[in-house]
């Protein structure tokens, strides 16, 4: 179970830097931080619907990628269930659960033993889902998935700061918006691993470390190191 005081201290930490102008992937790589941080566990991602399709927009820290690209190659797997029928999807043991046969090969190649889906609801629409990994099995408590939940509403509700006749079609250009940051994060990942002779893992540290040292968002730091030739 959670610690309350964390859970305190996370929201409040959260909320404030949602009120600054924030760039939507990277809030939503916050979330799955900071969410798993609270909770002990591995790490975390997000999946958002785009065009009819669940895509993975991040994932921290970065060898737990592959999760989210197989659910969104296959648009299998338990954060896939969470977006489709908008409730929570926790796994104790995948080695145990049966649902989804190619997914649970790829967390065994990686050391994932458990995993939950949150949903980010809309209203009655659900835009996506936080993904929660762990190394070990789990029994998810009921405590520990509600402050997930609350810490994915949260970011939802700044995702969705338009009026209310807006609010689909803004919604849906944020998340192109954070899939078109992806791709260049992607790209810049890559320049900078064989530039520095660097694992992708480790030149994602490098980039995110650079762009939190001097207060600049990751996907500016991206796009320099794409674009205009920046090695950190």
């Amino acid at each position: 179970m959670y610690d309350h005081a964390e859970f305190v201290r996370t929201t409040s930490e959260f909320a404030q830097k949602l009120i600054e102008p924030y760039e939507v992937h990277e809030v939503l790589g916050d979330l799955a931080e900071r969410t798993s941080q609270l909770l002990a566990l591995a790490g975390g991602g997000v999946t958002v619907e785009v065009d009819d399709r669940v895509r993975a927009i991040t994932t921290v820290p970065e060898w737990l990628a592959d999760l989210g690209r197989h659910q969104e190659d296959t648009q299998r797997g338990p954060c896939i269930d969470a977006s489709a029928t908008g409730a929570v999807v926790a796994v104790a043991d995948l080695r145990a659960d049966m649902r989804w046969p190619d997914y649970r090969t790829v967390a065994a190649r990686i050391g994932v033993r458990s995993a939950a889906g949150i949903p980010m609801h809309l209203g009655t629409h659900t835009l996506g889902a936080l993904n929660l990994y762990g190394e070990a099995p789990r029994i998810w408590d009921a405590e520990d998935l509600a402050a997930a939940q609350v810490l994915t509403d949260l970011a939802t509700g700044f995702l969705i700061n338009a009026s209310s006749h807006a609010k689909q079609a803004l919604v849906t250009e944020q998340l192109q918006h954070a899939l078109d940051s992806r791709i260049v994060i992607e790209q810049a990942k890559g320049i900078l691993a064989e530039a520095r002779g660097l694992e992708v893992a480790r030149a994602f540290d490098v980039m995110r470390k650079y762009a939190r040292d001097r207060n600049l968002r990751l996907v500016e730091v991206a796009r320099a190191i794409v674009h205009m030739g920046l090695r950190p």
